[in-house]
């Protein structure tokens, strides 16, 4: 798997993850960490000196402003150890920056390395590493089981309600509205995510 399809895959994975976990926004700046993929491309770079190992990882007209940005981090980290951790960090930033803006999204930093990632974003990189996805596939697998499973007994639980408790009517319909919008959520992530690859595929070949 390309390097590039890192991040996109990892994205798809999170919205999935935000609907079966009920929602939180650290899977989604795996890509602004310090150990994330794109520092780490970034850093190997710039110890190989070689460009090319981190314009994977933005738009085509973002190259010229990584190309100065990398020869400039290259010249001037060789003044003193202070120059080099400040240089570093500029180009990290101006390369994360550009990164978010290739995918429509904000700069909101770089954020620390050792983060809680929950489990959906490791079990994604591991089995990018390892070529196997069928531990990935069997954690999503099983969360979107346990949680369909748990809303629908829900569901079913509180159907036979007493048609004058109006109180215990509400339950049931909250308990439904639940459960649809899990489903549906879920499927338009998925589907959504599918399609945004399949385009990205097709401007990925346009010349």
């Amino acid at each position: 798997m390309k390097r590039t399809e890192v991040c996109r895959g990892v994205s798809i994975l999170a919205v999935l993850f935000l609907v079966l976990f009920g929602g939180t926004g650290r899977v989604l700046a795996h890509c602004d960490g310090l150990d994330g993929p794109v520092v780490m491309a970034a850093k190997h770079a710039l110890e190989m000196g070689n460009v090319n190992l981190v314009l994977i990882w933005v738009q085509k007209e973002h190259e010229d402003e990584i190309k100065k940005a990398f020869q400039k981090t290259l010249s001037v980290r060789r003044l003193s150890p202070e120059a080099r951790e400040l240089a570093e960090l500029y180009f990290f930033e101006t390369l994360v920056r550009l990164h978010r803006a290739g995918e429509g999204e904000p700069y909101t930093g770089l954020k620390p390395a050792g983060r809680d990632l929950g489990p959906a974003i490791p079990a994604a990189d591991k089995a990018i590493t390892d070529g196997q996805l069928e531990p990935l596939y069997k954690l999503v697998a099983e969360t979107f089981h346990d949680g369909l499973h748990e809303k629908f007994k829900t569901v079913m639980e509180r159907r036979p309600f007493d048609k004058n408790n109006v109180r215990a009517g509400r339950e049931y319909v909250e308990a439904y509205v639940i459960l649809l919008h899990y489903v549906e959520g879920l499927y338009d992530a998925a589907k959504k995510g599918a399609h945004g690859h399949e385009h990205a595929e097709h401007e990925g070949h346009k010349h």
